[in-house]
């Protein structure tokens, strides 16, 4: 397995403690040694603090796989990646889990959301985690201490923050915007709109495009990455804000593509596999290793979730343990063949990504471990040289990565957005096609179905499926039905209050300021 790239620093040793995210303002860290002693006393101290920074959308906490940044009575549970997995993907259409415990049935099956579910309150108080832990470093180099390439430490810091305030805006609409400026103020910060989240996010995008560097470490936000966020900002500008941007998403979008220096990998797994910090593809990776960085919440959970002994023989995936949690449903395998056989038949290497044997094409129970075909897209063994099986899994989580750059130019293009062409869009779909053996499509085939279509068959399981759904107004309503959508084995329709997810109750008590969303 590879060497982590981004290392932590003992935060235990210097006291490093920042309080839970229930009030938003109540941040202000418990030190041994406040931020401005430690920098003055060591400088170099700022790629720690950094590294913890980048740590918190993988990690669940800074002293190994038991230890945990908010509270929850599973630290696993509470880690930021994990979340997006869980309402990104086991909400939409393409991942199910079986286990159903806590309030994950009502994401599976998009069903009975309540806000005192465990799972909302996880990603929220994630989110109000990593803004105030940010702000305080940011001020701390804005106003007390000097080092070296600090331009570059700040933005890096602000578009993480910008990150984490982006699952907001997309998952709850509404929420409170505190910057550096509101450290020692205790008193509750009015609601944001989600457009004034959205413009927030937007002016700190916009102003750190110009002062991050072009080119950074593997792991670290460079000016492509900032770019992919603005993208993905404009992207989903009409849902957010009622006014569409794409114009300004396929701006950013060619700059990723022409500037950044990415290509496809020739090989779809490399983007998933334990090596896949050689892939020439991945934009912005969230960093996993079986041994520094040891994790229930990182890929470690996409891996060990998707296997089981019952089945399957987990070394063949490079683990040794196996969850039997999240199988995929026909409408994502389904997306390369209507039946088994011809599933089995597709030239699509894609199509071959699902474990069959000894399970059933269709998924009539989804608390039965052997309805529905898991996904062994991710993989913790390497796809080139030996690699042995762990516990952990050392396979970073791809975040952003070109052939997504690719589809969301040929999106814009459809959509009419200035500075695009469809014949273009048409060579990059038939570039991520091609890639994985599919055969090429014609420009008379290229339209918007397909390219929702698309998008799942190369992108389900990266935390991108309820947002493109609810873009392409497939995600409420009876536009689309999946299975189990709505709580029904062949599905049903479900209420558009289920775009946005319910305010946590917690969070309500926490700020009277906020407001629940509709229909919760």
């Amino acid at each position: 397995m590879k060497n982590i790239k981004l290392k932590l620093i003992g935060f235990s040793l210097i006291g490093l403690l920042f309080t839970s995210c229930l009030d938003e303002l109540e941040t202000k860290p418990v030190v041994e040694l406040s931020l401005e002693q430690l920098l003055a006393n060591d400088p170099q101290a700022i790629e720690g603090l950094l590294s913890k920074m980048y740590g918190t959308f993988a990690l669940s906490g800074p002293n190994g796989p038991g230890s945990a940044d908010i509270s929850g009575p599973d630290p696993g549970e509470t880690a930021f990646l994990r979340g997006i997995i869980n309402l990104q993907d086991f909400t939409a259409d393409a991942i199910k889990n079986r286990w159903g415990d806590d309030g994950l049935d009502q994401l599976t099956t998009t069903k009975g959301w309540t806000p005192n579910n465990k799972f909302f309150r996880y990603l929220y108080d994630r989110v109000y985690y990593t803004v105030p832990q940010t702000n305080n470093i940011i001020k701390v180099l804005e106003e007390g201490v000097d080092v070296a390439n600090e331009e570059q430490y700040v933005s890096e810091l602000r578009f993480l923050r910008s990150l984490a305030y982006y699952y907001m805006i997309d998952c709850f609409g509404k929420g409170v915007i505190v910057t550096e400026d509101d450290l020692g103020n205790t008193t509750p910060k009015p609601q944001a709109t989600r457009t004034e989240m959205f413009n927030f996010v937007e002016s700190e995008l916009l102003d750190i495009e110009g002062k991050i560097f072009a080119t950074n470490t593997y792991g670290r936000a460079n000016k492509s990455v900032v770019r992919m966020l603005l993208a993905k900002l404009y992207m989903n500008a009409e849902v957010y804000t009622g006014t569409s941007r794409y114009n300004d998403a396929a701006t950013y979008i060619k700059k990723v593509i022409d500037e950044g220096g990415y290509s496809l990998a020739p090989n779809f797994l490399a983007n998933f596999s334990g090596d896949n910090n050689t892939s020439p593809e991945i934009i912005f990776p969230l960093l996993a290793d079986a041994v520094s960085s040891q994790s229930y919440g990182n890929t470690t959970y996409i891996v060990n979730g998707s296997l089981s002994t019952d089945t399957m023989t987990l070394s063949d995936y490079g683990a040794l343990q196996g969850w039997g949690g999240h199988r995929a449903t026909k409408a994502w395998y389904g997306l390369f063949g209507s039946t088994p056989t011809a599933l089995d038949a597709s030239p699509d290497s894609r199509a071959h990504l699902f474990w069959k044997n000894g399970h059933s094409y269709e998924m009539n129970d989804y608390k039965v471990w052997t309805n529905g075909y898991p996904a062994i897209k991710f993989r913790n063994s390497n796809l080139s040289g030996a690699s042995g099986s762990t516990d952990f899994s050392g396979t970073d989580f791809p975040l952003f990565r070109l052939a997504d750059a690719y589809l969301m130019y040929a999106e814009c293009a459809l959509r009419g957005a200035t500075g695009t062409t469809t014949a273009q869009g048409l060579t990059y779909v038939n570039q991520v096609r091609t890639r994985a053996g599919a055969l090429p499509i014609t420009l008379a085939e290229l339209n918007l179905d397909f390219i929702i279509d698309e998008r799942g068959r190369e992108l389900n399981f990266e935390g991108h499926r309820r947002t493109d759904l609810i873009r392409f107004g497939k995600f409420a309503g009876n536009t689309y039905i999946w299975p189990w959508k709505g709580g029904v084995a062949a599905g049903q329709p479900i209420s558009a209050t289920y775009n946005l997810f319910p305010i946590p109750t917690t969070a309500l008590q926490a700020n009277p300021n906020l407001t629940q969303n509709p229909g919760y």
